[in-house]
C-alpha cells in the first residue's frame, strides 16, 4: 500500500498506528485501491438502511470538494474540524 500511495513504508506504518494522520487524498486513492469507502476504510461505515434524510449526502459533497482544495488548505480545514470535534467530545 506504501508503494501505491507513493510514500515510505515507515510513513505508511505510521498512519496504521495511528502516530500520524494520513491525508485526505491519500485516504481517497487508499480507498479506491481496496475498492472499498472511505468510511469503510476508516471503519466508520454505518449498516445499510432505508434512504432517510439528514446530513450524510452533504457530508459527502463537503468532502468532495475537500478533496479538490489545495493540500495545504485541506490541512487547514482538517485542523478547524479537529479543533471542533474536541471541544465537541468534551
Amino acid at each position: 500500500m506504501a508503494e501505491v500511495l507513493g510514500i515510505a513504508q515507515q510513513t505508511m506504518a505510521h498512519y496504521e498506528g495511528g502516530v500520524a494522520r494520513i491525508p485526505v487524498d491519500s485516504l481517497r486513492k487508499a480507498a479506491h485501491t481496496l475498492a472499498v469507502s472511505i468510511e469503510e476504510l476508516v471503519g466508520d461505515a454505518a449498516p445499510k438502511r432505508a434512504a432517510k434524510r439528514g446530513p450524510a449526502p452533504r457530508i459527502q459533497r463537503q468532502l468532495e470538494q475537500l478533496h479538490q482544495l489545495p493540500k495545504t488548505k485541506q490541512q487547514a480545514v482538517m485542523q478547524v474540524l479537529d479543533s471542533v470535534l474536541a471541544q465537541v467530545a468534551r
